[in-house]
């Protein structure tokens, strides 16, 4: 079969360009490792493969119980551990505590059992959380929190350090104090007993004050009483 001079010249340049080109089944594998890598400049995908026990880690240990992450686990089940001391948070709407409301009593660390809040500070705000709009004095701190690329300020026990959630301010709930501390139920127990909290707050300058007259009183008393007794002869 013969071939017209043109032809042959565009079947060569067809079969010199497929020969140019790589082939698709010798293409080099896509590096995985080091693109996912590569997301931990990525705040929020960053966040999503980095491992919980560099949050474990990085936990500050300026509180007064400072057990070590083995001496938490042995006394913490699983889920507690992954919340209060790897920051975890639970699904909305799955704790005992959301809908719980009761008229009194008091709300404690489930990691140390400090108590933490008044029933009375509890109110519903429908965000799928247990809310309060204040905590006992002195029983929680705050921490800023920058994780999922997000500015947030999280809540801490004060005495252990374990994670409770976070607290936003200027909602617009009608509470004394337009906060909601938004708190996963697995970082707390509840006592009906009010007694641990009373204990724990600090006593206010009028208590103190009435507290100090009657020590006063007392001291006088016992020196009336004295004075009134009889010598007593040799």
């Amino acid at each position: 079969m013969r071939y017209h001079p043109a032809r042959l010249v565009r079947i060569l340049q067809t079969l010199s360009h497929f020969a140019s080109r790589p082939s698709r089944a010798f293409r080099p594998p896509v590096r995985t490792a080091t693109t996912l890598k590569s997301m931990s400049s990525i705040p929020f995908l960053g966040s999503l493969f980095s491992t919980s026990a560099s949050a474990a880690k990085n936990m500050t240990s300026s509180f007064p119980d400072e057990r070590n992450p083995d001496e938490w686990r042995a006394v913490l089940n699983k889920e507690q551990f992954r919340i209060l001391r790897e920051k975890g948070t639970e699904p909305a709407g799955s704790g005992t505590f959301d809908k719980h409301y009761p008229s009194e009593g008091v709300y404690a660390c489930a990691g140390c059992s400090a108590p933490l809040y008044r029933a009375t500070h509890k109110f519903k705000s429908g965000c799928g959380w247990p809310a309060y709009y204040d905590s006992i004095p002195g029983a929680v701190k705050c921490h800023e929190d920058r994780s999922w690329g997000m500015a947030r300020t999280e809540i801490v026990c004060a005495n252990c350090g374990g994670h409770l959630g976070h607290v936003f301010k200027g909602e617009g709930f009608p509470t004394p104090t337009d906060e909601r501390h938004c708190v996963n139920s697995v970082s707390l127990t509840f006592s009906p007993d009010d007694a641990t909290a009373a204990a724990a707050a600090p006593a206010s300058p009028a208590t103190e004050g009435s507290k100090a007259e009657e020590d006063v009183k007392a001291e006088e008393d016992v020196k009336d009483d004295e004075d009134s007794k009889p010598e007593s002869k040799v």
